[in-house]
């Protein structure tokens, strides 16, 4: 417990910029309070106490902000930043150097028992006000956009977004994990190729509308044209694209 806890205090200094010295760090960093309480809290839980390890809790929740179920499972070098309304259910499992921000829910769908409750993996980024829920399995080095809602397991190396939560793969790119304006906006893309598609059928329309009869051998011409194989391979290559990516986000981006 004592390895753990050094752990969890070292990596408050390489994960903010804020922190100055160990005496503010102890005093005025209510994530690693509450990771203290925890890791007390959760050795009364494996070896049987009752009812002291939930008041141990219920005293950390009003002093940090923080509510850790004393059955949660948390390993080395979680950092949970300022923290206030972080709630982590009983069954939850969070790996090594995990970073969580305020207002992030790790909890249960229904009233099911045994595991409901999400596992991350390690170095997982978890953004402000996100929700994990339900017994799902979260892979190593995900990063977590604020306000996302993931309901679905998510593989190792991936970036999700959106609500519901929608997986972006990042490939080749590490993006700092304090760097969430950096995060891509899967909803934009979306209704970018909508907008696209609507303007292009819309200027269409309008060509029409302003020819003249008499203009139409040439309309024939133009039509013509559009029917070679190159100009139909190129519309039908824009569209393909546009599709693509609408259907991905129906459909879960890869989720």
């Amino acid at each position: 417990m004592l390895s753990a806890l050094l752990t969890d205090f070292r990596i408050i200094f390489e994960r903010d910029p804020a922190a100055r010295n160990w005496l503010e760090v102890l005093f005025c960093y209510p994530g690693l309070q509450a990771l203290l309480f925890h890791r007390i809290c959760h050795w009364l839980h494996i070896v049987g106490i009752p009812f002291i390890p939930r008041l141990i809790s219920q005293f950390s929740r009003f002093l940090t902000g923080i509510e850790i179920h004393p059955g949660a499972t948390i390993g080395r070098g979680v950092f949970i930043d300022h923290g206030m309304g972080v709630v982590i259910g009983e069954t939850a499992m969070i790996g090594d150097y995990a970073l969580i921000y305020q207002g992030v829910t790790l909890g249960g769908t229904g009233k099911e028992g045994g595991k409901r409750h999400p596992t991350l993996g390690e170095n997982v980024v978890v953004g402000a006000g996100a929700k994990v829920l339900g017994n799902i399995q979260i892979g190593n080095n995900v990063r977590i956009g604020a306000g996302s809602v993931v309901l679905r397991d998510v593989p190792s190396n991936c970036t999700v977004v959106g609500v519901p939560g929608r997986i972006v793969y990042r490939s080749g790119v590490r993006v700092n994990p304090l760097e969430h304006g950096s995060l891509p906006d899967s909803e934009a893309t979306v209704i970018r190729a909508l907008v696209d598609r609507i303007e292009a059928l819309e200027q269409q329309v309008q060509d029409l509308i302003e020819q003249p009869s008499s203009t139409m051998p040439q309309l024939q011409a133009v039509s013509s044209k559009m029917d070679s194989p190159d100009a139909a391979e190129q519309v039908a290559k824009s569209c393909h694209i546009s599709d693509q990516v609408i259907q991905q986000f129906f459909d879960g981006a890869g989720i």
